[in-house]
């Protein structure tokens, strides 16, 4: 059985081998190249022709969504993973809207780490645990299985509706979002069921923005 090639993004030296020396450890992935995300990377991306790249949510170097965007122009069949300490939910949207098919928590165990590389590496969509269940992990989902198509025009959200996702961004349940804005929970559950409903709309989604206004 072919091997699954990883090519590493990450610009921590320590961190990159210790990445690659645990992943070539199973034998059914082998990490063809790292980068510590600078110039090289495309070129090397191109060399290998990885069937997964594993990156650095925050590289000091470059970027990191614009190597994914870059990546994914170039190499469309290429499965994108993104790295991260518990990064905000914007954060991993982002990620997806640039292509990625997959985050995993850098504090993550190692089996969870292979489990993710072998789902990806097989089609499937994985987000890291903090967001199953939430309003965003649908929303990315969504996004992954609808394609990133451009957007059919702009998504009109409500000033209550932005209220309400810039409050779910912060982690708050719909308890607290009630509590916070002064209205009734069920009033809560009535927005997040609105803003899913034009969300699903789209398959180009940008939370991040409606996210950061207010």
């Amino acid at each position: 059985m072919a091997k699954i090639r990883i090519l590493i993004i990450e610009d921590n030296r320590i961190l990159r081998d210790g990445i690659a020396a645990t992943i070539n450890g199973h034998g059914d992935i082998a990490v063809a190249a790292a980068s510590d995300g600078r110039d090289n990377t495309l070129t090397k991306a191109r060399a290998v022709k990885p069937h997964v790249v594993l990156i650095d949510l925050g590289l000091d170097s470059q970027n990191s969504l614009e190597i994914v965007e870059s990546i994914k122009k170039e190499l469309p069949g290429v499965k994108v993973i993104g790295m991260g300490l518990v990064p905000a939910q914007s954060d991993v949207l982002e990620f997806v809207q640039a292509g990625a098919e997959g985050f995993v928590l850098k504090n993550a165990s190692v089996k969870d780490v292979i489990r993710t590389i072998r789902a990806v590496a097989g089609g499937d969509t994985v987000l890291p645990p903090p967001m199953t269940g939430s309003l965003f992990s649908q929303v990315a989902e969504h996004a992954l299985a609808k394609g990133k198509g451009n957007l059919g025009g702009a998504i009109r959200m409500t000033q209550r509706e932005k209220e309400v996702i810039a409050l779910i961004v912060e982690g708050m349940s719909n308890k607290q979002i009630a509590t916070r804005l002064n209205i009734a929970t069920f009033t809560v559950k009535s927005h997040v069921h609105n803003i899913l409903e034009k969300l699903a709309l789209h398959s180009r989604l940008q939370i991040a923005r409606y996210a950061r206004e207010d």
